[in-house]
């Protein structure tokens, strides 16, 4: 009768559903199965133009999800390929000398008939002063024939200028521009590449689609998910030890966990202990006292597949090796 009584009293404790039998010396807490969502979408609005699963299908790394229209991509990248194709071949004329091949060779053929007329008119020159020296050619003669050759030398002078001018490359700064332009063009049609490549969604690593909310033919808004993906890594059970229960878990040890229908072997690591206490959610329900503090704990399964999200669950923890 004593034993009885004191049974009673052990399942009126204000905890968070503490399960334990009565002379039992591990405690059972009453937790639930809950999970990490991976919400996939496209970057961009667009309309669903291909869906490769259903609801409940698993699905492995890499494996096509759904895809959605590419119209305005692709022409984006068109655009870009013409963009960087313009600002290359500006680039190359720049670096390139100013003047083509053929007006070189016009300026080639200039310099060619300055240096006749200049030894043309040094020739006349040499002459005329002879003459001069002797006495026999008039200075005005003279005068004529130096200015012939001073003309000559300045004109052959001048092509060759040209001719250097239309060799040399644009300034250092101009082709500096022009090199940036090349770059951000190029930048900009690697972001469009991108952008075609994301309108076909694959999957990011193995596990079961939970739910679909466009299909095809819809149009889903930029940044809102076409489908949840479930990974198995990304259960967890969930549930709340009482202050005083504390010192006897530690992260990583090790519980076992109960639930209908489930086998006996089921367990689960903790990974992760509240820092914080919180008032008892009021989905917990105890007999008394429904605001003590409790704190959060999160449990790692060893056989994710053998649980469903939001399914109860009992955890039953055995004291903290130290």
């Amino acid at each position: 009768m004593m034993l009885q009584s004191a049974c009673v009293r052990f399942a009126f404790l204000p905890i968070l559903l503490l399960l334990a039998a009565c002379g039992s010396e591990e405690p059972i807490y009453q937790g639930w199965v809950e999970a990490d969502l991976l919400f996939i979408g496209p970057d961009d609005a667009g309309r669903v133009k291909q869906l490769s699963v259903r609801t409940g299908d698993t699905v492995a790394a890499g494996a096509l999800l759904f895809a959605v229209d590419t119209d305005i991509q692709e022409a984006d990248v068109r655009a870009g390929e013409a963009a960087v194709a313009e600002a290359r071949a500006r680039l190359a004329r720049l670096e390139a000398a100013q003047q083509r091949p053929a007006e070189v060779a016009v300026l080639e053929a200039q310099l060619h008939r300055a240096e006749a007329s200049l030894v043309l008119s040094s020739t006349e020159l040499e002459r005329q002063q002879a003459l001069a020296n002797r006495g026999i050619a008039a200075p005005a003669q003279l005068d004529t024939a130096r200015a012939n050759n001073n003309r000559d030398r300045a004109t052959l002078e001048e092509v060759r200028g040209q001719i250097d001018v239309a060799r040399m490359a644009s300034r250092e700064e101009d082709i500096a521009a022009a090199r940036q332009t090349l770059a951000a063009a190029e930048a900009k049609q690697v972001g469009n590449k991108a952008r075609l490549e994301r309108r076909k969604m694959t999957s990011p690593t193995a596990g079961v689609v939970q739910q679909i909310y466009y299909r095809t033919g819809e149009v889903t808004p930029a940044g809102k998910p076409v489908l949840s993906l479930l990974p198995e890594s990304n259960v967890k059970i969930r549930f709340y030890v009482p202050q005083a229960a504390l010192p006897k878990i530690a992260v990583g040890q090790q519980t076992d966990v109960r639930c209908d229908g489930c086998t006996n072997d089921l367990t689960a690591r903790i990974e992760f202990i509240a820092r914080s206490a919180e008032f008892t959610p009021p989905v917990i329900y105890t007999l008394e006292e429904r605001a003590k503090l409790v704190f959060l704990v999160e449990a790692r399964p060893a056989q994710p597949q053998a649980l469903r999200v939001g399914q109860p669950v009992r955890v039953g923890l055995a004291p903290a090796r130290q």
